[in-house]
């Protein structure tokens, strides 16, 4: 690995950095993609402070600052998650590390993974060993590294995993897992981080830290007494018999594998710089540019057959003319949209599966019909804000349908999509899922929104993408990237304009349906922050 460099002395071929400052200890927090993140955002490692990059309502969290790109113009990931692995001795600091880290780096998709939440489900005889302080928690054995092995692959992958959540009262697996998703940047931190080989290969970036014994002992003491309900007596016991020798024998020796080694913990800030510039380093040398790609596509291929339009009935003509008039007023703008939406979600569903079944008529007679989907099966999910005005027409046809949510804006700097925010059902992955939105032009956003529900183990095939309007550019780079999706909509325009708008278009939907064209919104601001403008 190569890194900057800097003023330290070398050891074992690794750098350890030996500037002086305080000390910090671990804590417990943990830091996930879709739960809020309340660490100050940070230009850089100063104590100044800015806002942090996140709007909270009564109901949403949504991040300022967007997950970029980690997909090409084809649909596939292209762009791993960058992984830290934190190794050091039981309370040695590793998690105010990372903290630290997470601060300076002031990006919000982090996920910091703690090899607590992989101890094995322990048996009946282990369990009894526990409660007298007679099992070794800090064997390599104790460890379920399968699994962790498994999870932090699927996290650099970009996918969405499941982590499972350790009692330390109880020396068990609580019934509810945490699900993660989205990490630029994945910061892994236990005292065996560096002991598994495979393990140890996924790992971008390896830092040891290296605190004193003594300073370790009477911070597990505090930690273990205060926040996990163990005596004084246990602790001690526990440290002398396992954690000590532990460290002497399957952790301390790994510091040779260390690309920085950081004495002190979480007070030294030299090292936490240095590890911050050189993770941004390798961020913006990974950075993807996909929306100017599908700009500059030149699509002369025939419309694909995924495609399905509306059939322009009189009626579809005359809602379209109406919609499509600048001179419409917004109360006939929403009330016709609405109309349109119906028909649109009406023949989208005409694409799920469906079953021969026979009933029994009134008068006693057979009639051999088909049984589709009444709801259950299917997930509807909005890419905000303009996709949410779809969901009361297909709630309206679907009672029990479940409702997803997804926030993608454009990075005004570098002209990218970004996701914002991520709210799914649970169990998506077997549904039948219709991706709503209200126009299409590039497709760089529906792109970015069928890639999540793909990271959610959702079946390509059963991804339907609905949308009022789209340009043909749109259809062809989502057709390009995910040839099975199907893509359903009422009208396809032939171009889109320098400003990536549909052409002749219907204008900005978002604005028309909710009135905040010309800069007069109309909403409270907690509304407002619940209706970012989307960009598409």
């Amino acid at each position: 690995m190569t890194l900057p460099a800097y003023t330290g002395a070398r050891i074992s071929g690794c750098w350890s950095l030996t500037t002086r400052s305080g000390s910090g200890e671990d804590s417990l927090d943990r830091l996930l993609p879709g739960s809020p993140i309340t660490a100050p955002r940070r230009k850089s490692t100063s104590q100044t402070k800015t806002e942090p990059p996140l709007l909270r309502t009564g109901t949403r969290t949504i991040y300022t600052a967007g997950r970029p790109p980690w997909y090409d113009e084809h649909g596939a990931q292209s762009k791993e998650a960058f992984v830290i692995g934190l190794c050091g001795g039981s309370a040695s600091g590793k998690t105010t590390v990372a903290n630290k880290i997470i601060e300076a780096l002031d990006v919000p998709w982090v996920v910091l993974l703690s090899m607590d939440s992989f101890y094995k489900v322990l048996t009946p005889e282990e369990q009894t060993l526990a409660t007298s302080n007679d099992y070794n928690f800090d064997h390599p054995g104790a460890f379920d590294f399968e699994l962790l092995v498994a999870t932090v692959k699927r996290l650099k992958q970009g996918k969405s995993v499941k982590i499972p959540v350790y009692d330390f009262t109880t020396h068990g697996r609580q019934k509810d897992w945490k699900t993660v998703y989205g990490a630029s940047v994945v910061i892994f931190e236990g005292i065996m981080s560096f002991a598994d080989k495979e393990l140890l290969e996924l790992l971008d970036m390896k830092i040891f830290v290296d605190t004193d014994s003594d300073i370790r002992l009477v911070r597990r003491l505090r930690r273990d007494i205060t926040e996990r309900g163990r005596d004084i007596e246990g602790v001690i016991k526990q440290y002398n018999k396992f954690v000590k020798p532990a460290f002497e024998q399957y952790i301390e020796p790994y510091i040779r594998l260390a690309d920085i080694v950081v004495p002190r913990g979480g007070g030294n800030m030299v090292a936490i710089d240095l590890i911050v510039q050189h993770v941004h380093k390798q961020m913006e040398e990974r950075e993807l540019s996909v929306r100017a790609v599908l700009a500059s596509a030149q699509q002369t291929q025939p419309l694909p057959q995924t495609l399905s339009v509306l059939e322009g009935t009189p009626q579809v003509k005359g809602l379209h003319t109406i919609i499509r008039n600048q001179e419409t007023s917004r109360d006939e703008f929403i009330f016709y949209s609405k109309r349109l939406m119906r028909l649109l979600i009406e023949h989208a569903l005409t694409f799920l599966p469906s079953q021969p079944c026979t009933v029994q008529t009134p008068q006693g007679q057979e009639y051999d019909g088909k049984r589709s989907f009444s709801g259950k099966g299917i997930t509807g999910v909005s890419i905000l804000r303009a996709g949410e005005t779809m969901e009361p027409a297909l709630r309206a046809v679907c009672k029990d349908v479940r409702i997803g949510k997804i926030l993608i804006q454009t990075n005004l700097d570098s002209g990218e999509p970004e996701l914002h925010y991520l709210r799914l059902p649970k169990d998506i992955s077997e549904d039948h899922v219709i991706l709503m939105d209200s126009t299409v032009s590039t497709g760089a956003a529906a792109m970015m929104a069928v890639r999540v529900l793909l990271d959610h183990e959702v079946q390509e095939e059963n991804i339907a993408l609905v949308s009022l309007l789209m340009a043909e550019l749109g259809v062809h780079s989502v057709a390009y990237a995910f040839p099975k999706v199907k893509i359903i909509t009422t009208a396809v325009d032939k171009s889109v304009d320098d400003f990536l708008q549909v052409i002749p278009g219907i204008g900005d939907f978002g604005d028309r349906y909710f009135g905040t064209d010309g800069g007069s919104s109309g909403w409270s601001d907690d509304e407002e922050q619940e209706r970012p403008k989307q960009q598409t």
